[in-house]
């Protein structure tokens, strides 16, 4: 026996149908006329399935409210534009003409093998049939002369013209490094954010600020005895962390830097910088307060100046690591400590 709309609305059914599409509402049209055609009456059957469509269509505003106070799950909103309606049914009475029209009077009843779960909504949001990604093909190596024989201004023409990995689609400049060339300090970072990325420097915006803050209070400076660069020359989409064959592809000009700078001392600046440069998964807080090498130059491991913006209380930490640096330097120079 079929359900007046009013009794629908009342159990809070009638939104619940409508998120369920036309598919099941042409089920539902074949369900009452087979009803119909056993009680021997036709009439009854075209106005259950009359009945079943209009009870659909026309949903009310207050109906998931009214599905929520009952208890009954709502499917979550389908993910996209501002201005992007959900596909189906709207439920609006502007589209019951329409909609009414284009339903069959009559349709056999599915099985129960192709018929939906009764609680399953996974088929009204299928995924879209998009090309899958062509992934790009890097070259082994460089044409010309090998990066580990390159002087600086080969070295940075390199760079500015690499694609020996994918991060050279999306970047908008190669950011290759700054500072004293003949620098007893080399502090090296991870890679370019938006704004490195953006003016082609490292350290930039606020985190480079504190960073020069950093230095002055060891009478240094980014472009006095300091060299800056990153472990990545390109920015990598979003800021994600860049991957292993990123890293691999990006080290041997990092390799040649250190060489070219022939520093006394390497700060490196946060834990990638520090994994990548030691080879390790180890956490920063381990890595902290010891004397590490790299390429046969002393490191020692600090924070981020990025992550100093987000958790002040650890620029105490930082201040012991910079003491910790400047004991090591000074050491490797030959001068005792204070």
């Amino acid at each position: 026996m079929a359900l007046h709309e009013s009794a629908l609305e009342e159990l809070g059914l009638a939104p619940l149908w409508v998120r369920r599409g036309m598919g099941q509402a042409s089920a539902g049209q074949g369900e009452a006329a087979e009803s119909a055609a056993v009680s021997g009456s036709a009439a009854g059957a075209e106005e259950g399935a009359a009945l079943h469509t209009d009870a659909q269509l026309q949903a009310p505003a207050h109906a998931p409210s009214r599905l929520a106070a009952q208890g009954v799950a709502q499917v979550p909103a389908r993910a996209g534009r501002d201005d992007e309606e959900p596909p189906g049914i709207t439920g609006r009475a502007s589209d019951a003409p329409a909609a009414r029209r284009a339903a069959p009077a009559v349709q056999p009843t599915p099985s129960a093998a192709s018929a939906p779960p009764e609680d399953d909504f996974a088929w009204f949001d299928a995924s879209p049939s998009h090309p899958a990604s062509q992934v790009r093909e890097v070259p082994a190596e460089d044409s010309g002369p090998t990066i580990h024989t390159l002087e600086w201004d080969a070295l940075g023409e390199r760079v500015a013209s690499c694609e020996r990995c994918r991060l050279c689609e999306k970047r908008t400049n190669t950011v290759f490094g700054v500072g004293d060339r003949d620098a007893d300090w080399m502090l090296i970072g991870e890679a370019p954010g938006e704004n490195e990325d953006r003016q082609g420097e490292p350290f930039v915006g606020q985190a480079g600020k504190l960073l020069d803050n950093m230095l002055r209070s060891l009478t240094l400076a980014r472009d006095t005895n300091v060299y800056i660069a990153n472990v990545i020359k390109c920015r990598p989409p979003g800021n994600r962390n860049p991957e292993p064959d990123e890293v691999a592809r990006c080290e041997p000009y990092l390799q040649r830097q250190v060489a070219l700078v022939k520093p006394k001392l390497i700060v490196a600046l946060g834990r990638f910088a520090a994994q990548s440069l030691l080879k390790t998964d180890a956490s920063i807080s381990s890595l902290r307060g010891r004397v590490h090498a790299y390429e046969g130059v002393p490191v020692i491991v600090t924070y981020h100046p990025a992550y100093l913006l987000r958790s002040l209380p650890d620029k105490a930490k930082a201040w012991t690591d910079l003491c910790l640096a400047r004991d090591t330097w000074l050491k490797s120079a030959g001068t005792p400590p204070d």
